[in-house]
């Protein structure tokens, strides 16, 4: 890789901008891919994100912005990917640039549908990035409190841990701190499954059920995600790190957490499309849930017990009434 590598994000979400506002912090120029050629105008001449943390300024001389994501990818040796996880495959179809000889990490929570794939896998997939050129940038972390400059923590995971500290010295900053790890399947299995958490947590409080409910909840949570990780990749790894723990408790509780949010709407009676309608931004559990569960139930007698994971399910995909899942599933947490 070159001395100076360059780095793009692509997406134009909150969470792309919160970490194109971490990376301006520490680079002259950060490559920039938005779909929305209006919100790149708007940056232009009004130095924010229309449509997210727009109390976050930019100065545009600093930011390589292009609709193009392959003026962007041709652009950058380092590849942020911030796209949500359910426009991911579609977004990647305009892609006629080569990914590989590129180190490309993902700060996506979330499985691509299509494919069935954690977003690591699937470029290795589909697109031959090298595991070692592969990498996740996970929490505990929202977007919100990064545009506040309040203190936070990421997990920057990936084989190469040279790939990890570059990544980690050119997002941290006064009010990030980075650490690193080596457990690239499990932190990204584990950001995708704290979203379905929190969509538990939210259902529960828009029921009514308290913070006592709430604390067996995520208690369960944290054991029932350390089942279903070992299933997928067995390795040593502390669940109660940051990385699992810190990021379930943040997604769970936060009133900044869309996820809690949706799963809320969802316990007071709305439909998924009318939550869905409702929010202004992608609900990444509601995506995971069938993900989670589907690739769970295909490894039949070896899959891992999901009694929460089984739940958001039967309430999202099955249309089942969430009082009485809920009810159901108390009996099952201990």
């Amino acid at each position: 890789m070159k001395e100076t590598p360059k780095f793009a994000v692509l997406g134009g979400g909150s969470w792309a901008t919160a970490i194109v506002k971490m990376l301006c912090e520490n680079l002259d120029t950060v490559g920039w891919y938005m779909r929305s050629v209006y919100a790149i105008e708007h940056l232009k001449k009004e130095e924010h994100n229309p449509n997210y943390l727009s109390s976050v300024e930019f100065k545009p001389s600093q930011l390589m912005l292009s609709n193009d994501i392959n003026e962007i990818v041709r652009y950058a040796d380092v590849l942020i990917f911030v796209i949500p996880s359910a426009f991911l495959y579609t977004e990647l179809k305009n892609l006629t640039e080569p990914l590989k000889g590129k180190t490309v990490f993902s700060a996506i929570k979330g499985i691509v549908p299509e494919t069935s794939l954690i977003v690591g896998d699937h470029f290795f997939t589909h697109y031959d990035v090298p595991f070692n050129d592969i990498g996740v940038i996970s929490g505990p972390c929202h977007a919100e409190e990064v545009a506040l400059e309040r203190l936070s923590y990421l997990t920057i995971a990936c084989a190469d841990n040279e790939k990890a500290m570059l990544v980690g010295n050119n997002l941290s900053c006064d009010y990030i701190k980075c650490t690193t790890s080596d457990d690239v399947m499990g932190t990204e299995y584990a950001a995708m499954l704290k979203n379905i958490y929190a969509i538990a947590a939210g259902i529960a409080h828009g029921l009514g059920y308290g913070d006592n409910f709430q604390s067996v909840l995520m208690s369960n949570a944290i054991r029932e995600m350390k089942r279903y990780v070992k299933k997928v990749h067995k390795m040593k790894r502390d669940i109660n790190d940051s990385a699992y723990l810190g990021d379930l408790l943040v997604t769970g509780y936060s009133v900044f957490s869309r996820n809690r949010m949706f799963g809320n709407m969802i316990g007071k009676g709305y439909t998924v499309k009318s939550a869905q309608m409702e929010m202004s931004m992608v609900a990444e559990g509601y995506y995971a849930t069938k993900s989670a569960y589907k690739l769970n139930q295909d490894k039949g007698k070896k899959k891992a017990k999901t009694p929460i994971i089984n739940a958001i399910y039967e309430i999202l995909y099955e249309d089942k009434n969430p009082k009485k899942v809920m009810a159901k599933l108390t009996e099952k947490l201990n």
